[in-house]
């Protein structure tokens, strides 16, 4: 992880994005020419993953939009194509909560033999009732980390062969909320709580970009963890007022916080994907397109800008990757 000496996370030499809270994927695409490039979006049927799908293709990239529901994944790209004619969309099935459909979809677009320069790793739920996936885990840990590890973990050579890819895995500021237990994934010790866990997955999510980053750096894949900042989407399906107030509990009130839109909450993931400030950078976090500072002490509260220091911790980064890999081939 690139980082000065201040203890920011950012390089001495790295000079602000020139973008804010309020920029959108097109301000941060201004310019820009995607063509030739390839990318990978999960969750790309709604939302953050729809409106990234849409901004990348806009410029010119062929963009692959993975999901789980195919009618509704077909329907958004349809959505796309009538804004933009010309996108180069492909679809691909896959059910994160599954590490069988992680491991066909993987699988067939190796297969496909397409070349491929980035992925976002965008899928996930939150602050859901307690669940284990198909194979055994705690629902978030399963769609938001574990799903999404198998996938690269499989995906990351293709991206090596690129030269200089990128990984964008979409966390929050909810990584501050709750810190990964390695030794009890699945709320056998603790009581469930839906913050918590999400809490987790998140931390897991800049983690694993951390771990990304460690692994993969030399051969030109770089990792990114990025918060997208608040939205409406269907993220918040499961946000009844219990659950509403118990967020809301967790925030101090001091940092000014407005709701973003998708526009805006996609333009982070879009810019850490592209910006050539990123250039020789990664294993950081990125919040309204600039690298976040790492906050001195943790926090449990989710407004104001930094990422956990526990959460890029490069130590804790490999514990999770060496569980994760352990994980994925008990499952096999």
């Amino acid at each position: 992880m690139a980082r000065s000496g201040d203890g920011t996370g950012v390089r001495a030499d790295m000079s602000p994005s020139g973008f804010g809270p309020t920029s959108t994927t097109d301000d941060v695409l201004q310019g820009v020419d995607l063509a030739g490039r390839f990318y990978l979006v999960t969750g790309a049927s709604g939302g953050l993953g729809l409106e990234t799908s849409r901004a990348l293709a806009a410029h010119g990239a062929r963009v692959v939009m993975a999901a789980r529901n195919r009618d509704k994944n077909e329907a958004a790209a349809e959505a796309i194509r009538r804004l933009h004619p010309d996108a180069d969309l492909e679809l691909l099935d896959i059910d994160l909560g599954s590490l069988e459909s992680v491991r066909e979809a993987a699988s067939q677009f190796l297969d496909s033999g397409s070349k491929l320069d980035g992925i976002v790793a965008n899928a996930g739920i939150m602050a859901t009732p307690f669940e284990l996936s198909v194979d055994g885990f705690e629902s978030q840990f399963a769609v938001d980390h574990l799903g999404h590890f198998l996938l690269l973990d499989v995906l990351l050579p293709r991206l090596a062969e690129s030269g200089a890819a990128r990984v964008v895995v979409v966390s929050s500021a909810g990584h501050r909320m709750g810190d990964v237990d390695f030794h009890d994934l699945n709320f056998e010790r603790r009581d469930y709580d839906p913050f918590v866990a999400y809490g987790a997955a998140k931390t897991c999510n800049v983690l694993h970009a951390v771990g990304i980053d460690q692994r993969w750096s030399e051969r030109g894949v770089r990792g990114f963890a990025v918060h997208p900042g608040g939205i409406h989407t269907e993220l918040g399906r499961y946000m009844t007022p219990d659950v509403i107030g118990s967020l809301l509990s967790r925030m101090d009130g001091s940092s000014g916080f407005r709701w973003k839109s998708i526009p805006e909450g996609a333009a982070t993931q879009v810019w850490a994907l592209t910006s050539p400030l990123l250039n020789g950078v990664g294993g950081v976090y990125c919040e309204d397109c600039n690298v976040s500072p790492v906050l001195g002490t943790d926090v449990e509260t989710v407004d104001g800008p930094g990422v956990a220091a526990r959460a890029v911790d490069p130590r804790r980064a490999d514990e999770l990757w060496s569980l994760s890999e352990r994980l994925v081939s008990r499952a096999d």
